[in-house]
């Protein structure tokens, strides 16, 4: 596995972390960026890591805009040192590769992405930044997780619900949308479970038409 570099094209990197070392993948164009992009998976301790196929396809959607992107292991999963943070931990790894991706492209806008645990962790992050241009967020938690105190996001917000989601109450995250801690557009996708399964295209397509919209910078 390649040191820590941001190189072009699609790398596997070990990063610093709080607990130790975590196990990331970076993608670089080779085109001028328009940003670096930060995708969190789903919860560790139900077999998330970054290779989750809806982690893969915002990495690929938003690398096809122009954005670096890096998804990587939270600590205790694959390669990444360390254990279970009870999403404490989780946020500061995320801390540390957002502090990694900013000395590695200084000065590049940055995106914050997560699905389900993921997605939690991601707008944590970015309710306590002031350098978050982008969230996106797909089959948040919202029964889990206290959305409601994320009041400090000031960056355009995008949610992403299956109508069918069989983990994520689908009218938990209508209520939740209905009365959010920031402005937010919400996007529901009839006929589609938690994983996406024989969706990922229709997920894709969403983020194109919302990126290639007026909605983020």
């Amino acid at each position: 596995m390649s040191q820590a570099e941001f190189q072009i094209g699609e790398q596997k990197v070990m990063l610093p972390g709080p607990e130790g070392q975590l196990e990331a993948i970076t993608t670089r164009p080779e085109s001028d960026l328009a940003g670096v992009a930060i995708i969190c998976h789903p919860h560790p301790l139900q077999e998330g890591t970054m290779r989750n196929k809806v982690v893969t396809i915002l990495a690929k959607t938003l690398m096809s805009f122009g954005l670096a992107t890096v998804r990587f292991n939270y600590r205790g999963v694959g390669q990444s040192e360390g254990s279970y943070g009870d999403m404490q931990g989780e946020i500061q790894d995320l801390l540390a590769v957002k502090a990694w991706a900013e000395q590695q492209l200084p000065g590049q806008p940055l995106w914050l992405a997560g699905f389900s645990f993921g997605a939690f962790i991601s707008a944590s992050v970015t309710a306590e930044s002031d350098d978050v241009v982008q969230l996106i967020s797909v089959a948040p938690a919202v029964h889990h997780a206290n959305y409601s105190a994320l009041t400090g996001i000031a960056c355009p917000w995008l949610v992403v619900q299956g109508e069918n989601d069989e983990v994520v109450p689908f009218d938990q995250v209508e209520a939740f949308v209905a009365a959010p801690p920031a402005p937010l557009t919400f996007v529901a996708l009839p006929d589609t479970g938690h994983f996406f399964h024989g969706k990922l295209l229709d997920l894709r397509q969403i983020i194109v038409d919302y990126v290639g919209g007026s909605n983020c910078e």
